[in-house]
């Protein structure tokens, strides 16, 4: 009977231990989840600053902008009536007027405006284009260069 008596005291012992290491284990991951949450959340509080600093900023440069445009135009009619009331010149007169309104408009005498090449083009049919390999030699020696090959 002591034997059963000192067995169950053991197993009574060791499941103690085995019951305060999974305890413990158990408290560990809670702890490292409770860092991760709050890890989360001032990750969540610096992306919200972030993003308000984001919307302030862009609001103060439409506001400057704003502001801006407004001096622009101030300027721009303060030039126009200067020059109302100083020039006398009524062909000057009538140019600023037709600059001030068709500024982005193409006359219709003028061509309208390629945009540059990044090739010389050809002045014949026989001649190739500066993308050429022979292009700039002399022409016996292109020959018989394409014909050596």
């Amino acid at each position: 009977m002591t034997n059963l008596i000192l067995a169950a005291a053991a197993a009574l012992v060791v499941g103690l231990i085995i019951g305060v290491l999974v305890g413990r284990s158990g408290q560990g991951a809670n702890l490292r989840q409770r860092r991760a949450e709050q890890q989360i959340d001032e990750l969540r509080g610096e992306f919200t600053r972030y993003q308000a600093q984001v919307n302030e900023h862009f609001m103060e440069s439409a506001h400057l902008l704003r502001r801006f445009n407004d001096v622009y135009h101030d300027v721009n009619q303060h030039m126009a009536r200067g020059a109302n009331r100083l020039c006398n010149d009524d062909e000057w007169l009538d140019e600023l007027e037709q600059q001030s309104s068709g500024r982005l408009s193409h006359s219709e005498d003028e061509a309208p405006s390629e945009p540059p090449r990044d090739y010389a083009p050809k002045s014949e049919l026989d001649d190739s284009g500066m993308l050429a390999e022979d292009y700039g030699l002399d022409k016996d020696k292109a020959k018989s260069k394409k014909e050596s090959v």
